[in-house]
């Protein structure tokens, strides 16, 4: 599977239900809570872009978004291929 990185903040339902996904996926991801490293949202905003919201998902080389993005990913039938290491098609 594709290395999976997802930008976390306390008490966020989005961050879990993206977390759950994934773990429903069996898909191994590594969880970068702000809470625990204030750099995190420095490194998070350099990677997604300022104003952005919790969670951002970045699976290998994509910024796949916030959740609502996740689930539009998973709907289209798209997720399991780029958890897969293929690159999402539009």
């Amino acid at each position: 599977m594709t290395a999976i990185e997802i930008y976390t903040r306390p008490g966020c339902g989005y961050c879990t239900a993206a977390k759950s996904l994934l773990t429903r996926k069996n898909a191994a991801f590594t969880e970068l809570n702000v809470a625990t490293d204030p750099a995190y949202r420095e490194q998070m905003y350099d990677r997604a872009g300022h104003g952005s919201t919790f969670p951002q998902i970045f699976i290998g080389t994509t910024h796949v978004g916030g959740c609502d993005e996740l689930y539009a990913l998973d709907r289209a039938g798209k997720l399991d291929s780029l958890l897969n290491g293929e690159k999402a098609s539009s």
